[in-house]
């Protein structure tokens, strides 16, 4: 079945979307207003998109009466914000802070969060995110309706230290951290424990093979 992504709605595009470009990982952002109030939002159209420089991007929808949420007017104001990675023993916490609440609302308060001071930037991390990156804003890129999508610029990672297999060498026991993933749907996620390898195959021996 072909889907023509120029005949079709907007709402048909993103529903085809999120149901196809699977799974995502969530990236559950803390910024800080100028009053000082801490905000966190999970946004799963988001990756990593470069090592040097060490780049991440999402993709903030703008609220249905065409403003913008928090997340992008408190990286818009400071300049900055923090990236928390999402584990199965806080996914539901997570989802507490989707609910749409008003811009003096803190969703940290609201889902009984534990926050922690950052190093390089104002906002703090989640303490319970087995992963945190501090990040200070590289670029937005306006779209219509309000999105915008933030490409971000890493300054520093935080890690759990039970997932750090050894620090000089920078392997991380990625199992331990657990993290779960953007699925279909209002309220579908995967978690990561179901895993396969498939070891790359140099040209040489590919040629052997095909020999």
């Amino acid at each position: 079945m072909q889907f023509d992504f120029a005949a079709i709605s907007a709402k048909d595009r993103y529903k085809l979307m999120v149901s196809t470009i699977l799974p995502r990982p969530i990236a559950w952002v803390v910024t800080q207003s100028a009053a000082g109030l801490v905000n966190a939002a999970p946004y799963s159209f988001f990756n990593g998109v470069g090592g040097d420089p060490p780049l991440i991007s999402i993709s903030i929808e703008g609220r249905d009466d065409g403003s913008r949420k928090d997340t992008s007017v408190n990286i818009r104001e400071s300049g900055q914000f923090v990236v928390n990675l999402v584990s199965d023993a806080i996914a539901r916490d997570m989802v507490v802070t989707a609910i749409d609440f008003a811009p003096d609302v803190s969703e940290v308060a609201e889902a009984r969060l534990t926050t922690t001071p950052s190093v390089l930037v104002r906002p703090p991390r989640i303490a319970e995110s087995p992963v945190a990156f501090e990040c200070e804003l590289y670029q937005v890129v306006d779209l219509p309706h309000c999105r915008d999508l933030v490409i971000g610029h890493i300054l520093c990672m935080h890690v759990a230290d039970e997932a750090v297999q050894d620090v000089e060498r920078c392997y991380i026991d990625t199992p331990k951290l657990d993290l779960v993933g953007r699925m279909h749907g209002g309220g579908w996620y995967s978690r990561t424990r179901d895993r396969f390898e498939i070891p790359r195959i140099p040209v040489a021996e590919w040629k052997r093979q095909d020999g």
